[in-house]
């Protein structure tokens, strides 16, 4: 059975606090591991929820400030002393190219895993499998910075009913799949008669940026949208200073991108009510709104 959820390790951003680890997220979809951000202290934070090295098979840095990367060495050598045996794909901006170097080789380990380093130059797509498209998208922060996202195409569900009903059974509903149509007796039967559409599933990463289009493009339709509410808008000031975002703002980014679910997160240290962030994103987005927590998980909402 597939799962896709998103397993939060961290939500803090510059400093951590008592109940909350710097970042770290890591997205299950099917067979893939989508490990975004991992700050300082993710290797503990993913033994506290459950989640074995081997789950990952992908590494997304969206930029080199270290609350988004200090955790680079002890996943990279845990996949190694875990003896993971899958290739292991790392996405980062190719300015920084340097700092994953030293992140990756930052002390003295036997190296067994295979870390293949996949630099991002710029926007586009990034790497396509069975998961769909990786994309990144160029952020608007102080240093540079990408936005992820995961787009599934659409395919199609075959309706049992209506195949008893065209006569097409057993190894006939895999070819007719492949081929789009198929004769059965005197007529011909295409795979659009006998299914509906499937709706392939989207979500989208945004880390430290001020409001710009990547940041609408990488959410547009998203039915998961994980996103940085650094500050409150009564700080809004300091958003744009320090190249953030504020909770109202992420808010009308996913109202106005149609997203499904919103999840909060890199929350700063001055705020100590997390329910704040949850108030002001309900002011202007009426979908389900959840202010991440570490250890926490979030589902994908079914498909629509």
């Amino acid at each position: 059975m597939s799962v896709r959820e998103l397993v939060v390790l961290g939500t803090a951003s510059q400093v951590p606090g008592r109940n909350r680890n710097h970042n770290g997220y890591l997205l299950r979809w099917d067979a893939e591991g989508f490990l975004f951000d991992p700050g300082e202290g993710t290797q503990r934070q993913m033994l506290f929820a459950g989640v074995a090295a081997s789950s990952i098979t992908r590494i997304c840095l969206t930029h080199f400030h270290g609350d988004h990367c200090l955790g680079v060495p002890g996943v990279v050598q845990r996949l190694s002393l875990d003896g993971v045996r899958h290739p292991v794909h790392a996405h980062f901006p190719a300015s920084g190219r340097e700092y994953f170097e030293r992140l990756r080789h930052a002390s003295v380990f036997h190296e067994t895993a295979e870390i293949i380093e996949e630099p991002v130059h710029g926007n586009g797509v990034l790497a396509t499998g069975e998961f769909g498209e990786l994309r990144a998208r160029r952020l608007d922060h102080p240093v540079e910075a990408f936005g992820y996202q995961l787009v599934e195409p659409s395919g199609r569900r075959m309706l049992p009913e209506l195949l008893a009903r065209f006569g097409v059974t057993g190894p006939e509903i895999g070819e007719l799949q492949r081929t789009g149509s198929l004769r059965v007796g005197s007529r011909t039967v295409t795979v659009e008669q006998v299914s509906v559409v499937r709706q392939g599933q989207r979500f989208a990463f945004v880390m430290d940026t001020r409001l710009c289009d990547a940041v609408y493009e990488l959410a547009d339709r998203a039915d998961l949208l994980v996103i940085e509410s650094t500050f409150l808008e009564e700080d809004a000031h300091l958003a744009r200073e320090y190249g953030h975002l504020t909770a109202r703002q992420a808010a009308r980014v996913a109202a106005e991108s149609k997203v499904r679910t919103l999840v909060l997160t890199h929350f700063s240290q001055r705020y100590d009510d997390p329910t704040k962030f949850y108030e002001e994103a309900r002011e202007v987005f009426g979908g389900e709104v959840v202010v991440a927590a570490d250890l926490s998980r979030v589902s994908l909402p079914r498909r629509r």
